[in-house]
């Protein structure tokens, strides 16, 4: 089998930190670099008898052929029906030290005792560690930034599967909303879209959902009234990528204030939107949106940010600090390239009729963007049925 991401890259990110080998830890890294792979049976949890799943692929520097996979007991029924590229494969750990055992088992054989071995910090437990300090001598590198910045720009078919996941996503959405009337429940819209997403084959990750002049965007039992603006920003996981989208609907006919609230969001979003593109600043794109807004007359009840994402809802290219996720503009001065993935998003707290936000998907092209799940962004009447919203 083909390996799926480019070695010649991970290897020259490793030698640049010194990294001789990798110890990846992360759901989401060790899917990207066995091209697909996740064990069903802990999709949803980690938890297993007295310690949890913990996944290891080991991967040694220009020595692709030498890489290891450790999996749970329980793995090898599903690499059995759907292979993997790594030949050496150790499915038998049953908790953390099971599994740092043999991924050092592996480490040892090729390295001995003395090597700088890269991990993800934030995705290795803590009993970890004392295996590590047992086995060797080994010097420790963050190896995450270095994993990411593998993983900015995506490829075709990386990119077919975000295109799913948006589409998916927002025509679920667009379904709920053409069944939502008044006497439902916040609950209600959530659970709804819950079931609409799993129904096209997507696994439902969260849904923010607000309803009439209320900001809480957290699933209740406060029912709908007419004239309820309502909002569901929802992530829609297909295939471990996200679709991350948000679109505005309404139990009414949206009058001339709403019309222009929602234009307002709309052109924070055109304007960000027209600054993508290969070889544009990601400094540039977060300047367009601010621009816009500043000239908005909701400017001071209005926010806008643009991040990177992808198998992770927020990653490269990181091209703001100032967003709600705190994390830093690495990529603030770096040129975009083709395939990388931004969310683009605006909201407006109205202080008469609620939360108002926009949410889409762009991919970065040559000679600008392509927006993905890019249907129902006006103002979607509810209770007009699905058909109807989703052909919009």
């Amino acid at each position: 089998m083909d390996i799926p991401f480019n070695t010649r890259q991970l290897d020259e990110l490793m030698e640049a930190e010194s990294v001789d080998a990798l110890l990846v830890t992360s759901k989401h890294n060790v899917q990207y670099l066995l091209g697909g792979h996740r064990f069903f049976w802990f999709d949803y949890m980690d938890a297993v008898g007295v310690s949890r799943y913990l996944p290891v692929f080991v991967y040694f520097r220009g020595a692709p052929d030498a890489s290891c996979f450790v999996g749970n007991a329980m793995e090898g029924f599903q690499i059995e029906n759907e292979p993997i590229w790594v030949q050496r494969i150790k499915a038998e750990a049953w908790g953390v030290r099971d599994a740092m055992n043999f991924a050092l088992d592996a480490v040892r054989e090729r390295l001995g005792t003395r090597a700088r071995l890269g991990i993800e910090p934030s995705f290795l437990p803590v009993d970890a560690l004392p295996v590590l300090e047992e086995r060797g001598s080994y010097e420790l590198a963050d190896a995450e930034f270095l994993l990411e910045r593998l993983r900015a720009r995506k490829t075709g078919a990386e990119l077919d599967l975000v295109e799913q996941a948006s589409d998916r996503t927002v025509e679920s959405i667009l379904e709920v909303f053409g069944g939502l009337e008044p006497g439902l429940t916040k609950r209600d819209a959530v659970e709804r879209l819950r079931i609409a997403e799993v129904e096209r084959g997507l696994i439902f990750e969260y849904c923010l959902v607000s309803a009439g002049p209320n900001f809480n965007r957290a699933a209740s039992d406060d029912r709908l009234e007419e004239g309820d603006v309502i909002c569901l920003d929802s992530g829609g996981n297909y295939r471990g990528y996200i679709g991350d989208l948000a679109r505005m609907g309404v139990l009414g006919s949206p009058d001339a204030e709403l019309e222009d609230a929602l234009a307002e969001v709309d052109a924070v979003q055109q304007a960000a939107r027209s600054a993508i593109g290969a070889g544009a600043l990601g400094r540039d794109v977060i300047a367009a949106g601010d621009a816009r807004l500043a000239k908005s007359r909701f400017a001071e009840r209005l926010a806008y940010v643009t991040h990177g994402m992808g198998l992770v809802s927020h990653e490269a290219p990181r091209i703001t600090a100032t967003g709600p996720v705190p994390y830093p503009d690495t990529d603030a001065d770096a040129p975009l390239q083709p395939g990388m993935v931004l969310s683009v998003e605006t909201t407006l707290w109205h202080e008469r009729r609620g939360f108002i936000k926009l949410e889409d998907t762009v991919i970065v092209t040559d000679d600008g963007f392509r927006a993905v799940g890019d249907i129902g962004r006006g103002w979607n009447v509810c209770g007009q049925g699905a058909e109807r919203l989703v052909s919009a």
